[in-house]
């Protein structure tokens, strides 16, 4: 009896997130963060590699874009990094201050697209002020740079240390382990600091770990599809690299959305059903 009333519960919220997924144009949204979240890529590439360069330490930025791409698809991740390198060469990375925060606040509208997603997942209006969202959002953005500096650094260094030198296939393998681990800190971060309202923090974990588990889903589906089934080069001719990049972060904002439909699902269920 305890299995089947778990098993209607779960179908419950299941449906009930899938339904209101649905109902906040959820899709549109997942595009919306999509689009976002490409065109704050690169203004946030060359953020991290003008604070890399008044430190002194341009070549750094290659390393980050190493870490964010880790854990891509080969397939996706391969034709970006090639024009994510010529975005960073050195000649590029000598910007001047106001390029920079022109960079930045590019940068910060792909955490502003997350914002309004969530806040449309969990049902809730923002009413913060705008000075105030558009601060948050700068400090994902620096806070960002300096965490992928500082780990950036610290592989580089590490490297240039001969102790590491019969570790390095070992440190190579840990990177993609503390690149999941910053993705699930910043995903974590963004659920409880991004939107106006949202259940308490002890409840979000089921839709951070929704996300994460369809993520995973997500991107090995889409690496076997780029390798046996793609054609996007005949449908989309040279625009088939940038085709391939904002499929695969159109399917990771859906994952996102719906992590906190999730969790909005499981606190409307619980409201119906009353104090434990």
């Amino acid at each position: 009896m305890a299995g089947m009333n778990f098993l209607k519960r779960a179908w419950t919220v299941l449906a009930d997130a899938i339904g209101h997924f649905i109902v906040d144009d959820g899709w549109a949204m997942a595009s919306h963060v999509a689009l976002s979240g490409l065109m704050a890529l690169f203004p946030f590439l060359i953020f991290v590699a003008t604070v890399a360069g008044f430190a002194g330490e341009a070549g750094l930025a290659s390393r980050v874009a190493e870490i964010l791409f880790a854990t891509w698809p080969a397939g996706v991740a391969g034709p970006i990094a090639a024009q994510v390198e010529r975005v960073l060469a050195p000649n590029h990375t000598n910007l001047l201050t106001i390029s920079a925060l022109v960079a930045a606040y590019l940068a910060s509208n792909g955490v502003e697209a997350v914002r309004t997603a969530l806040n449309r997942a969990y049902r809730v209006v923002d009413r913060r002020s705008l000075l105030f969202r558009r601060g948050q959002s700068f400090g994902f953005v620096f806070v960002g740079t300096a965490v992928v500096l500082a780990y950036a650094g610290a592989g580089v260094a590490a490297a240039a240390v001969p102790a590491f030198a019969p570790y390095q296939a070992m440190l190579a393998y840990s990177g993609i382990g503390v690149t999941s681990l910053l993705i699930v800190v910043a995903l974590v971060a963004a659920h409880v600091l991004l939107p106006a309202g949202r259940p308490g923090w002890r409840w979000l974990w089921p839709g951070v770990v929704a996300t994460l588990a369809l993520w995973l889903i997500s991107g090995w589906v889409f690496a076997i599809y780029l390798q046996r089934f793609s054609n996007l080069a005949a449908t989309y001719a040279g625009l088939a690299s940038v085709v391939s990049v904002i499929f695969f972060l159109y399917v990771a904002a859906v994952a996102l959305i719906f992590g906190g439909e999730f969790n909005a699902a499981l606190a409307r269920v619980r409201s119906d059903a009353g104090p434990a």
